[in-house]
């Protein structure tokens, strides 16, 4: 299952996690913006399409930042009435396009929403006209009450910057914004698109340097049509007095000073990240490299494609093609590999890799998504995302051999491994999730790698225990926390609670046992992860050897580059230290007797 971060669900049933929660308003409480005259209806959010609980059955809380002292000048959030005219009951769709919004921060605002309220990943929006897109507009037009028009190349670029940096950034403009609230109670009981559009407006003015007069008035009209006045006048008020602390260098942030659980706290505001992840850090790696570490995922994020060799393109086909779609990109050492570079300032690789998308390159089966070590860019799974290629030359594929990727889909270093083999040779790909397997074999026909490779549906654990079957290299690219792949994952952070360690752990260790019964005697058993957490990663391995002593520990030196060898002989890439996400594999071997 690859990019592990996102396994865990697959493996265990969760409490309000499944499709994508619709925020809706209330089709028959629709009403006229009151001091709106002309302007489309609009209807009001209903709180009672916000779940309580998510994830694991806790009641949903904000991640509030230590609480400021009280400011004045900031009135509170007026409360909205619940007594709503019901005179358009019914109607349940408004056709009206609404021409006074900024039509990219309202889709920003509701994707906003969706991710906080229904566990909706932080994913770019596809391309015009397929059904993704139009459900996209659906979800704006629910949650809003009126519709928007359809976006532009422009328009996905700026949702694209504006999502994935409002979430990454959320708790330390959480702390802003309750620093210019009058009181901590506006801001603990704001309303939660009013207050997507105060973070739209903060990390605009903080990050983006957007001019104040768009970032202020845009953002208060929005607030206006979406809400109504007395809002519009409440985040004009907050966002005003932020440009005059920003203008006198004088944002009130918290001291780094006290206990060490006093710094973590003000660390995790000013580096948006949670305690928990800020404790452990500085535990094992010291304070120095947790703060790169922590500047690094929050810088812009990189990715690379691999040319499909298999399809007769090389990487030159490959580069044309980028330079006649304006991509910036740069070669990788590695032959098989471009680069996608931010071309621009903001998570603009994101909007690049969003242009290979509607090119077709992918679909072609020209290339696929994928980067150089080993975590994935999970919102691009179903478009051919794997795993690092570091962790397949572990592996080390080769012609005539047969190969099991236990948790494969949705099947890049399937394909890749495939690749490998050059036309000898049988890849199987096991996994829990028949849809995800079916895009793997979807992929693998468009690579033409489908005679190569066969999928089985299947959790890993039942199938090692009624198979007879053995293999001569066995991958297992575990679920797990996905701590080294921050950067492109903006809302992992958030969703990550330190108790999933335990739990991920366990996993990971029955995985692993399984993964063990089907490797030949003197076949390699090789285990990954995107984590950086040495509990997930070479913990795991000295236990399952201490379980298993027909298994002997093999150096990845000659598989990977010397400077991702560490002295134990697993492979680690560091963040800090090599400039790619974070990954973990270790080669193991089974005795022959």
């Amino acid at each position: 299952m690859e990019g592990g971060a996102l396994a865990l669900p697959h493996f265990r049933s969760r409490v309000g996690v499944g499709s994508p929660i619709l925020l809706s308003a209330d089709p028959g409480a629709a009403r006229r913006s009151s001091g709106a005259s002309g302007r489309s209806r609009v209807s009001r959010v209903n709180p009672g399409a916000y779940p309580r609980s998510a994830g694991r059955g806790r009641t949903w809380k904000r991640d509030s930042p230590e609480a400021p002292p009280r400011r004045s000048g900031i009135t509170r959030v007026p409360n909205r009435s619940p007594e709503m005219p019901t005179e358009r009951a019914g109607r349940t769709k408004v056709s009206n396009v609404n021409l006074e919004v900024s039509h990219h921060r309202a889709v920003a605002a509701v994707r906003l929403l969706r991710i906080e309220k229904g566990k909706a990943f932080v994913d770019l929006l596809n391309e015009k006209g397929n059904s993704s897109g139009e459900n996209e507009m659906s979800y704006v037009e629910r949650t809003l009450g009126f519709s928007i028009r359809c976006l532009d190349n422009r328009d996905i670029r700026l949702v694209t910057v504006i999502v994935a940096g409002t979430v990454r950034w959320k708790r330390y403009l959480d702390y802003l914004i309750m620093s210019l609230c009058s009181e901590v109670k506006v801001f603990r009981e704001m309303e939660p698109l009013l207050l997507q559009i105060l973070r739209i407006g903060f990390f605009e003015i903080l990050k983006l340097n957007v001019p104040a007069y768009a970032a202020v008035d845009e953002n208060v009209r929005l607030a206006k049509v979406a809400l109504r006045p007395g809002a519009g006048n409440l985040v004009n008020a907050i966002l005003r007095k932020l440009l005059l602390l920003k203008e006198a260098n004088s944002l009130p942030l918290p001291k780094i000073e006290g206990d060490d659980r006093a710094q973590a706290r003000a660390l995790s505001i000013i580096y948006s990240h949670p305690v928990w992840m800020v404790r452990r850090w500085i535990r094992f790696l010291g304070k120095e490299e947790a703060l790169k570490l922590m500047k690094w995922n929050n810088s812009d994020p990189h990715f690379s494609i691999r040319v499909n060799t298999a399809n007769g393109y090389t990487r030159a086909d490959l580069i044309d093609r980028l330079e006649s779609l304006q991509v910036h990109y740069e070669k990788s050492t590695m032959d098989e590999f471009v680069r996608i570079q931010e071309g621009m300032q903001n998570y603009l690789s994101l909007f690049h890799v969003q242009t290979v998308l509607q090119a077709g390159l992918l679909k072609e089966g020209m290339c696929a998504v994928q980067d150089e070590s080993a975590g994935k860019f999970p919102c691009l799974s179903d478009s051919g995302t794997s795993h690092l290629s570091l962790v397949v030359s572990v592996v080390d594929p080769q012609p005539g051999e047969t190969i099991i990727d236990c948790c494969a889909a949705p099947g890049g270093k399937t394909l890749f491994m495939a690749a490998r083999l050059s036309g000898q040779g049988k890849i199987w790909a096991l996994d829990i999730n028949k849809g995800r397997l079916r895009i793997l074999m979807e992929a693998a026909k468009l690579h033409n790698l489908d005679a190569m490779i066969s999928d089985i549906h299947a959790d890993l654990r039942l199938y090692a225990k009624e198979t007879t079957a053995t293999f001569d290299k066995v991958l297992l690219d575990a679920p797990c926390s996905g701590l080294g792949v921050l950067s492109k994952r903006a809302d992992l952070r958030w969703n990550r609670q330190f108790e999933d360690l335990e739990e991920l752990m366990c996993l990971q260790d029955e995985l692993l046992d399984s993964a063990s019964m089907l490797v030949k005697p003197g076949g390699i058993l090789v285990y990954s992860t995107c984590s950086i957490d040495p509990e997930e990663n070479k913990h795991r391995i000295t236990a399952f050897v201490q379980r298993h002593p027909d298994f002997v520990l093999q150096s990845v030196h000659g598989y990977v580059p010397a400077e991702f060898v560490t002295d134990e002989g697993f492979y680690s890439s560091s963040p800090t230290k090599h400039s790619i996400d974070g990954a973990f594999a270790a080669r193991l071997v089974r005795s022959v007797l």
